[in-house]
């Protein structure tokens, strides 16, 4: 096809699409997108707060947040003007130079989150596979491990990414099948379980354990309390690296800035990501000493886009939100309010069977019914009334609003489950 004939259909496409339907849209994403996502048929067009828009118009309360991407709202104001400022100033010069804005995230997300050393890349699957390199190369050069003989111990569960080399430590059957050959060096012990930890860490092998203080994707898993304390020990005492994702539990989501907070836990290697941005940008970062992050030298480890002046930008201004904003103690105090409606709504209806979380990190656990029916249909029904939430593991529901939302939004959102729970 001949440039100019194919600017004028595109052109043509562009008109078309001014009043173009959900229908017309999702059959666009199904002719030409991979089909590597199952979404909810809705198509959203705008964003702001904690509400979110379809393109027909109808408002819904959004009860994902982008998995956690959006604490601190849709396109809030100060971090949408970062944003648009450094666009329009400088976006990418690639680390072959420096920047005047990379410096300036690094030392503010050091000083927050107590560490000597940050190193910024882009997706939380590329942090934790930063994450692994650093902890294979640390325990190669400084604690000593045989060529090609570290382990990294993760749990059941887990969800830090998709990567091939991710993957080889999952225990999801939808995440590693026909992807193999998986890459060797993980041990996979049960979450939540510290006597099988204490056996693993014994082996002079292993580097580093890597965990999530909450497992989020698999459906808000929230371990005894300690767990994350006594892990803590164990590491130190067997001079290995502990290695915390907090990617979807950090940035404010369970009440605290990070998870790990609850139980004074301060990791080896801290993971970051999604809310860094508030939603706006792919940011994600990994935390850690000299000693650890030092073993990696120039040319062994980087990314095009990863410390961008962009995102450097982005980055301290979605933080200072978060921080001035009081959202993570909000976050705190609507979580509590939240799980006691949502306990009131599981006595009401045997339809849920549980109801756990922390923070505004919470899911209830849908129990199918006579005729079939799954949590798929309750998150149907959920956007019916006015409010979007997805299953994960077929039969949980998170649910994890903006961490602005109000008692009386909560209120309202809550009478939209009882009334869904209660129809079925």
């Amino acid at each position: 096809m001949k440039h100019s004939t194919y600017i004028r259909r595109y052109m043509d496409d562009e008109m078309h699409m001014l009043k173009t339907t959900s229908e017309e849209y999702i059959a666009l994403e199904e002719r030409y997108g991979a089909h590597n996502y199952h979404p909810l048929p809705v198509v959203l067009s705008k964003g702001e707060g904690i509400y979110v828009w379809d393109v027909e118009g109808k408002k819904y309360f959004d009860f994902l947040s982008a998995y956690s991407a959006v604490n601190q709202g849709h396109c809030h104001p100060r971090i949408i003007q970062a944003l648009i400022d450094q666009a329009q100033t400088l976006t990418l010069t690639s680390r072959a130079f420096y920047n005047n804005r990379l410096g300036e995230a690094e030392k503010f997300v050091c000083e927050l989150f107590g560490y000597e050393k940050a190193l910024f890349m882009n997706s939380g699957a590329e942090a934790n596979e930063t994450a692994i390199k650093l902890a294979r190369k640390w325990g190669y050069s400084v604690k000593g491990i045989p060529q090609n003989q570290a382990v990294i111990v993760a749990a059941q569960r887990n969800f830090h990414g998709r990567t091939t080399g991710i993957i080889s430590a999952s225990t999801d059957p939808a995440a590693r099948e026909n992807f193999g050959p998986f890459m060797p060096g993980y041990e996979v012990i049960p979450y939540d379980d510290i006597d099988a930890l204490e056996q693993s860490v014994r082996n002079p092998d292993v580097c580093a354990f890597w965990v999530e203080p909450i497992q989020g994707e698999a459906g808000v898993y929230v371990p005894k309390p300690g767990y994350l304390a006594k892990a803590s020990e164990l590491c130190r005492r067997h001079n290995v690296l502990l290695m915390v994702d907090e990617i979807q539990t950090g940035l404010g989501r369970t009440g605290k800035l990070l998870a790990s907070h609850y139980e004074n836990v301060h990791p080896d290697v801290l993971i970051l990501g999604k809310a860094l941005s508030g939603g706006t940008y792919p940011v994600s970062v990994v935390l850690s000493s000299d000693e650890i992050m030092l073993t990696i030298k120039p040319g062994e480890h980087g990314s095009t886009f990863g410390g961008n002046p962009l995102a450097a930008a982005v980055t301290v201004a979605s933080l200072k939100v978060l921080l001035d904003e009081g959202m993570i103690e909000n976050a705190f105090s609507m979580g509590e309010l939240f799980r006691k409606r949502l306990n009131e709504i599981k006595n009401l209806s045997p339809l849920i069977s549980a109801v756990r979380g922390k923070g505004l990190l919470n899911a209830i656990v849908i129990k199918p019914t006579a005729d079939g029916r799954t949590a798929w249909d309750v998150c149907m029904k959920f956007m019916k009334n006015g409010l979007l939430a997805k299953p994960t593991h077929g039969d949980i529901i998170r649910l994890a609003p903006p961490l602005i939302i109000n008692e009386k939004q909560l209120t309202e959102a809550c009478d939209i489950i009882e009334k869904t729970i209660l129809e079925f």
